[in-house]
Formats: C-alpha cells, sequence, structure tokens
C-alpha cells in the first residue's frame, strides 16, 4: 500500500502511514487484550481502544486524544 499524504487543517502536508489519520483499524492491532480491548500503534506509537473503534468509519478518540 503506497504512502499517503494528507492535509491537515493546519495547512501542512503530513505523511500518514495509517489507513487514515484519526480512525483506527485491525491492521493497527499490536495486542489483543480482555475485555473487547486492544493495543493498536500509529506514528505517535502506541494506545488502548475497543474492539468496537476498529474500522467502524469514525475517528476513535482514544487515537486523536492524546
Amino acid at each position: 500500500m503506497p504512502t499517503k499524504t494528507k492535509e491537515r487543517h493546519e495547512g501542512r502536508a503530513v505523511k500518514v502511514t495509517t489507513p487514515s489519520l484519526y480512525g483506527s483499524h485491525r491492521s493497527m492491532v499490536v495486542k489483543e487484550l480482555d475485555n473487547g480491548k486492544v493495543v493498536c500503534e500509529d506514528d505517535l506509537g502506541e494506545y488502548t481502544t475497543d474492539t468496537s473503534k476498529l474500522d467502524n468509519g469514525l475517528a476513535d478518540p482514544s487515537r486523536w486524544s492524546r
């Protein structure tokens, strides 16, 4: 999959190595935890989120709020 470049609202181009800027995706999962939680990894590092947030087409607050 080629690397995407998207522009954030600040007007600076950013290299995106994940399927989207703010959503969580199954391809980002590095570890499955108990109770429907997973650890995902993006360009900023690892974060924990619910499996219900994966590939749902919405921004994941666990990802963009850090």
